[in-house]
Formats: structure tokens, sequence, C-alpha cells
């Protein structure tokens, strides 16, 4: 029995129970209105009516309950005979299951079987296949074998061969043999006859020194050593020619491939140049700002002056001051410190102080910042911080308007490629270019050359001394001794004498040019001339009918000496004479 059977049995006798209650209930009611008192009283109808109530409302549950009994107990066939039908279908299903798995194992043996047949087959190829393969390494064998057995036949055919050489060549060498003993027998014979003849040509030797001796009347030593002096003197006298001959030759070429040298290092170096003076432009945002900086009294210019110690001019410029210092480092702190103060608004004595130690902190680490970039670009690694610190107040120094530090970098550049050409030590060489006008960062601070201030920083920091010492001779105030204090010498006028490196005053210049110009042009046969490439060059054109090639040549070499007695140039001029012909004819 299932659980939904148990559940309408259960519902079916709980009906039950109530319909008997109900039953029950209604005997007892009926007793009771039979011993109950005349039908006259109103309560006895009262109580009557609801007893009848009661009773009509017992009879319509019991009748509800009939009606509910009737559909569990239908419900109950129904649910009998679904039961049924599922016990039927999982009969059915268990009869379609045994079917599929007999049709299953049917067609498992059959293909067992295939499988069976199939594999006889291929083992069968495989035999035949095995079979073929073996007959066929048969086969190579065999011929392998007939190959190896005419091999051996040749190889014994070629040993009888040898062999046979081999008899022969022994036969010539015993014949050889009887030769060379008949040979080293004549040979003993000759030595023999030449050994006489040796000690008769040693004899007349000595009768004929002893008959030139008594001839000449000097010994042989003597004779020996006039012959001696006499071949020595020749020999200087053609060696002292040689000498010149070579120096000439080496010193022409000496001098072409120093040129090269020094073109190929200019060339290949090319840097910017920015010229600098000693005073600084700050632009204001409006004028009313000047009035701000000088302050109530001039206190904050006051004060401005002696924290910075940079001279502060405040003219009828629009909208510019300027700032003034021998000391560049002094002046670019006062710049930023003013820069600051002007963009922040507050300025006053107090704030003056603040913002000058922010912009000097600033400053030196801009210098060291262009320091390092400096030496990484050069190549420079292990050097003493100190001398960094110097390297990078050079930022802001310049000389003649060059700046310090780009020089150093331009110089070390030139003088590496130099080096390179030269194949010396270049990071040597570099590091010595790079250093030489490491004194000029306390020129202001110390006195004396700074050459010498530059090598004794060097040397207490620990450089080695062919730096130091190039360092020191830059300038010529100790003479050069060493191949990296020449070079310095060099590349350090290449950087510094290059045509727009450094200036000079806009007067002078054009004085300079205009004085070039007169120097060429009162010379007898000139023409025009014209001074070119910054005054590097001037170009002396000539009458052709007044002057000659050598007297263009002429020309030329007096201009220029006179252009050396007279002017003051930095690096050298070229003077170029061109003498022209033309003749002009017109076809018709």
């Amino acid at each position: 029995m299932s659980a939904f059977d148990i559940v309408l049995l259960v519902v079916v006798l709980l009906l039950v129970v109530v319909v008997v209650g109900a039953v029950l209930f209604g005997v007892r009611t009926l007793k009771r209105l039979s011993l109950a008192p005349a039908p006259e009283d109103p309560a006895f109808i009262a109580e009557k009516d609801r007893q009848e109530q009661s009773l009509a409302a017992l009879r319509t549950a019991a009748s509800e309950a009939n009606s509910t009994i009737d559909v569990a107990k239908s419900a109950a066939a129904a649910a009998r005979a679904e039961a049924a039908a599922a016990k039927a279908e999982a009969k059915a299903a268990r009869a379609e299951a045994r079917r599929v798995l007999d049709d299953a194992r049917a067609e498992a043996d059959t293909v067992l079987e295939r499988a069976h047949k199939q594999a006889e087959a291929d083992a069968e190829q495989l035999r035949a296949t095995a079979r073929r393969s073996g007959e066929r390494e048969v086969a190579v064998l065999a011929a392998t074998t007939r190959e190896q057995a005419a091999e051996v036949e040749r190889r014994a055919a070629r040993m009888d061969e040898r062999e046979r050489l081999h008899t022969e060549e022994v036969e010539r060498l015993a014949e050889r043999e009887r030769q060379l003993t008949a040979a080293t027998a004549a040979l003993a014979a000759r030595e023999a006859a030449l050994a006489e003849r040796e000690r008769t040509l040693t004899e007349v030797e000595e009768q004929r020194r002893r008959e030139l001796e008594r001839v000449a009347g000097l010994t042989a030593d003597a004779a020996r050593a006039e012959l001696v002096e006499s071949i020595e003197g020749q020999a200087k006298r053609e060696a002292a020619l040689l000498v010149r001959e070579i120096e000439a030759d080496a010193r022409g070429s000496a001098e072409q491939r120093a040129r090269n040298i020094v073109v190929d290092a200019i060339q290949r170096v090319a840097s910017e140049q920015t010229a600098e003076s000693v005073v600084s432009v700050l632009h204001l945002p409006g004028d009313e700002m000047k009035g701000r900086i000088i302050g109530r009294e001039g206190r904050n210019i006051r004060a401005f002056e002696s924290v910075t110690g940079v001279n502060l001019i405040i003219d009828d410029t629009p909208e510019a001051v300027l700032l003034s210092c021998f000391d560049p480092v002094r002046r670019e702190v006062g710049r930023v410190t003013l820069e600051k103060l002007v963009l922040d608004g507050r300025i006053h004595p107090h704030r003056i102080e603040e913002v000058y130690d922010l912009a000097r902190q600033e400053v030196e680490e801009l210098c060291h910042r262009a320091a390092e970039d400096a030496l990484v670009e050069v190549g420079i690694t292990e050097i003493h911080p100190e001398l960094v610190t110097l390297l990078g107040r050079l930022r802001y120094r310049t000389s003649y308007g060059q700046n310090v530090l780009k020089h150093l970098v331009e110089t070390a550049h030139i003088a590496g490629v130099m080096a390179a050409e030269l194949r010396l030590d270049v990071p040597t060489i570099k590091r010595c270019a790079f250093l030489h006008d490491i004194g000029k960062a306390l020129t202001h601070e110390v006195e004396g050359s700074h050459a010498i201030i530059g090598a004794d920083v060097a040397r207490k920091y620990g450089e080695s001394e062919d730096v130091v010492h190039a360092i020191e001779a830059h300038h010529n105030e100790v003479p050069p001794q060493t191949i990296e204090a020449v070079l310095t010498q060099a590349s350090d006028a290449c950087s510094g004498g290059r045509p727009g490196a450094r200036r000079e005053s806009l007067e002078a210049y054009v004085k300079r040019l205009e004085r070039i110009e007169e120097i060429a042009a009162g010379k007898l046969g000139v023409e025009k001339v014209f001074a070119m490439q910054a005054g590097r060059e001037i170009r002396v054109m000539v009458k052709p009918d007044d002057v000659d090639d050598i007297g263009a040549a002429v020309l030329a070499r007096d201009v220029a000496k006179q252009i050396e007695e007279e002017l003051t140039y930095p690096g050298q001029i070229r003077v170029t004479v061109v003498r022209e012909s033309r003749v002009t004819e017109i076809a018709r």
C-alpha cells in the first residue's frame, strides 16, 4: 500500500467518526425532545427550534461528509488505477530494456566478430608487407655484399700495384745510394784539392800583405782604421742628408695631418653657444610692481640687495628691471628670488630672506644637475663630488660671452676626436680637456690664474698628474711636457677661436673689418676687397694687367704680414688674392 492510499484511508476513517458522532448527537436530541415540557412554553419552543436547526446542520454535515467520502473513494479508485497503469508501464519498460539489452549484445557480438576478421586481415597484410620488405633487404644485402667483394678485389689490385711500385722505389733508392756514395768520394777528393788550394792562396795573400805593408809604409790595422774612418765620414754625410729629407717630409706631412685632424674634430663637434653678460633682465606683469619692489622708503630694494648681493636697477624701461652682478651664480639666485617674489606678490624683508634660501637651493640643484648632464655627455663617470659642485657653478659663468660649461663639453669632444685619430688614450685626454677651466669657478674667491687654481684644485681632489699638468699648462703658465697638455691647448683654441664662439663689441668688430679692408685696398694693383666670414677671410681682387702670378703671391704675403703686425684678433685670417683674366668677343 502506498502513502497516498494510507492518507485516503485515514481521511475516510475521520469522516466516519464525524458522521457517527453527528448521528449520536441527533439521537440524543430526539430523546430530549420526547421528554421535553409542553409545547406552549416559549423557551421550549425556542430550544426546540434551535435543536432542529442544529439537527438540520448535522444532517447537512452528514450529507457533505458522505459526498466527501464518495469523492475520497473515487480518488482512491483513480489512484489505484494510476498505480496499476504505472505498474503496467514499468513492466513494459523492463521488457523494452531487456529487448534493447539483447539487441545490444547481439550487435556487440557482430562487431566483435567483424573486428576479429579485420585484425586477421591486417595481420595477414602486415605479414605480406614484412615478407616483401625482408626480400628487398636480402636483395640489398646481396648487392652490398657483391659491391664489397668487388671493392676488396679492387683494393687487392691496388695493394699489388703499390707493392710493385714500392719494389721499384727500393731499387731506385739503392741506385741513388750508390750514386751518392760515388759523389761523396768525389767530393772528398775535391775538398782535399780545395784545402790544398786554400793553403796556397793563404800563403800568397800573406806574401801580398807583407809586400803592401812594405810599399805603403802602413800596417794592416792602420789601413783598416783609415778606411773605416773614411767610410764613417761618408756615411754620416749621407745620413745627415737623409735625416734632413725625412724631417722636411715629416714636417710637411705632420702639418697637413694636424690640419686635417683639427678640421675633422671641429666639423664633427658642432655645438651652440649662448652669449651672456653680467646683466639679467626680469619682465614684470606691470609697472606698478616696481613700487612694490622698492617698498616704503626703499626698504625692500635695500633688503634684496643686502641679502642677495645683486644690484637691482629700476629705470624707465617699461615692465622690466635689471639685475647686475659680476658673479653669475649670485645673479641667477637673485633673478630667481625676484621672480618668485613677483609671482607670490608678498614682498617684504622677511619674505625676501625666505625666498632667497629657496632660490639658492633651487639654483644649486640646477647647477648640480647641469654638471651631471655634462659628465654624462662627455662620458666621465668617476669624479670627486666637490669637482662636480665646481663644474655646476660654471653653468652660469661666461668667458668673452661663451658659456664655460658648454665650452668644456665642446673642448672635451674635440680633444677626444683628436686623440682617437692619433690612437692615444681617449678617456684621459677628454678628462684633461673637460677639467682645464675648472679654476674659473673660483677666480672670484681666490687670487691667481685660473689655470694654476684649477691645477691645485684637481691635485687636491685626487686627479692624476697628467690631468693636473694639462690644466696648469693650457695657457703656458707652465711649459707643456705631455701630449695630453698639447692636445688640451689645441682643443681649447679650437673651441674658443671658432667663429661665433666668443664675442667682442660691435664697434671693435666693425673697426677691425674696416682696417682689414683698408690694408688690402692700399696695395698697388688692388681692384676690390671683401672681408668675409666675420673677418676670418679676406678676398682681394687684383687687376690682371698690373699684377702677375708672382706678384699675386707677394701681395698675399704682404697683406697677411701687415695684418699680423697691426691687428689683434682671435684665431687666424686667410688672405686670398684672385687674379682673373676675361676676354669677351661677340659673334655676329
